[in-house]
């Protein structure tokens, strides 16, 4: 089983490909929010294990089992996000929230979570959304947070 903070870093690094087509370290760093000294010492860590391929002041890859488990987090958290707008959640809280709830939960947990947004999202029950969130915006009327 992988750190949390393993699979952030694996994370990260599949979604700047993604964006940019490259990473760096710089550019990690600044994703995750510490100094570049941190980021060069997992990824050599990453580098040992075999889940990415790393030289100083070159570009960082994923190797093929890299790329496995960063598209599994990746996919675990776009679950989560997704769930969480469902039910009325901010976006910007929603996409906070979903990176906690990666880490954490069961696999069969994560499977209910996926056939749940999996179902909420076909078209013929798009109004049980609506009739949730608009069930949340009456009781909060009736009932406002203290």
């Amino acid at each position: 089983m992988l750190s949390r903070k393993t699979e952030d870093y694996l994370e990260a690094i599949y979604d700047e490909i993604k964006e940019k087509g490259y990473v760096r370290v710089k550019a990690l760093a600044e994703r995750l929010k510490v100094k570049p000294p941190s980021v060069s010492e997992m990824l050599s860590r990453l580098h040992s294990q075999g889940y990415v391929i790393y030289r100083k002041r070159s570009g960082i890859t994923l190797t093929l089992e890299g790329e496995k488990i960063a598209k599994s987090i990746r996919a675990r958290h776009d679950i989560f996000e997704k769930f969480l707008k469902i039910i009325g959640v901010p976006d910007e809280i929603a996409g906070k929230d979903a990176c906690i709830l990666e880490h954490h939960l069961d696999k069969k947990t994560i499977a209910q979570f996926k056939a749940f947004v999996e179902f909420a999202e076909q078209k013929e029950n798009k109004q049980f959304s609506k009739a949730f969130r608009e069930f949340c915006r009456k009781k909060r009327e009736t009932n406002p947070p203290s």
